[in-house]
């Protein structure tokens, strides 16, 4: 049995404006010490899938299943999963500066979390454990540092606090969510670096929340794109960053500076925008900024389905299942697809 196994998970919105599909049938499984990477543009239902299972969407009406070691995640109550949430299973927000408490030394912090699911523990023995964890991210004489306020550390510093906060109970696996998103390059390169260590010390499985294939291409096992809430393509890294199937894929892949796709030294954006998820384009939800949409496309939803080459690839696509990569051959099985103009779609 796997760590973690969704299956058709749905999560809405009830607005004044309509309902809100943030999640539309996602199904995946994480097993552990495995990395799973999710990317997507913003609103395709990256994080929302995730917190909806993990209790932090209250307003949500959610259904599916979130099997953890066996358990529905969301047939629990608050309190059975505050237990787990934390403990068996850490979050690494986007912003740290929001996550950490601003009143409260950043030590401190990490001793509360420990009492909280370990009330026997001694604070001398919760700060003792404080010190070690900022020690091990990195953080220089964590005895001195253990006694600063969030704001007295640097953005990488206090996205090297959150890992530790998440690392303190051995967690049998963590979400981070777009953890590098607000760094310079050089410190993003240095916490994913950090994130990928401490998970295969620990063997901790991960889900890795991204807009950016670029950050997961050292680390991820495997890679699920999204789309409008759904899962558009899913692959082994290798197989996702060399044989692409989808053309959702095709030009998040396209978009990274000095990828294959950048040969003429430009990069090459994805047209338009993605969609509201109040009012879904009918069919596959990319056909209106898609290059190869077929009269199919805006008529019927293709199913995420096996196709040539690796296993366990799997795209929702009409176009042929031989066509994939980024090379003059599968683009020209592309483009032998019949096509359809954007008044027909």
């Amino acid at each position: 049995m796997s760590l973690l196994e969704v299956t058709d998970l749905q999560v809405a919105f009830p607005t004044s404006d309509g309902v809100v599909q943030a999640v539309r049938g996602l199904s995946f499984t994480v097993d552990r010490g495995q990395t799973l990477a999710i990317v997507g543009e913003s609103g395709s239902g990256k994080t929302v899938s995730t917190q909806a299972i993990l209790g932090l969407t209250p307003d949500a009406d959610i259904s599916g299943t979130a099997l953890f070691e066996g358990i529905d995640l969301l047939e629990l109550d608050r309190e059975q999963l505050r237990r787990i949430r934390g403990a068996e299973i850490s979050v690494v927000f986007q912003d740290p500066l929001t996550s950490l408490h601003p009143l409260y030394k950043v030590g401190w912090q990490i001793e509360e979390l420990i009492r909280v699911h370990r009330p026997d523990t001694r604070r001398a023995e919760a700060r003792k454990r404080a010190v070690e964890l900022l020690g091990l991210v990195g953080i220089p004489r964590p005895d001195r540092r253990v006694d600063d306020y969030p704001h007295q550390f640097s953005g990488g510093m206090r996205q090297r606090a959150m890992i530790a906060m998440s690392l303190a109970l051995n967690p049998k696996l963590i979400v981070a969510d777009e953890p590098t998103t607000a760094l310079d390059a050089t410190v993003q390169a240095q916490i994913l670096e950090l994130i990928g260590r401490v998970q295969a010390e620990f063997d901790i499985a991960l889900i890795l929340i991204t807009h950016d294939l670029g950050v997961v291409a050292g680390m991820a096992d495997e890679v699920m794109v999204m789309y409008a809430g759904l899962v558009v393509e899913r692959a082994d890294r290798r197989t996702l960053y060399y044989s692409p199937h989808h053309p959702y894929t095709k030009g998040l892949l396209e978009s990274i500076p000095g990828s294959t796709g950048d040969r003429g030294g430009r990069l090459r954006p994805i047209p338009g925008s993605p969609p509201s998820l109040i009012a879904i384009p009918s069919g596959c939800a990319f056909h209106p900024r898609c290059p190869y949409v077929m009269p199919v496309c805006p008529a019927e939803r293709p199913p995420l389905a096996s196709v040539t080459g690796a296993r366990g690839h799997a795209s929702a696509c009409w176009l042929p299942h031989e066509a994939v990569g980024l090379g003059a051959e599968a683009e020209a099985l592309r483009k032998q697809a019949p096509r359809v103009t954007a008044e027909e779609a």
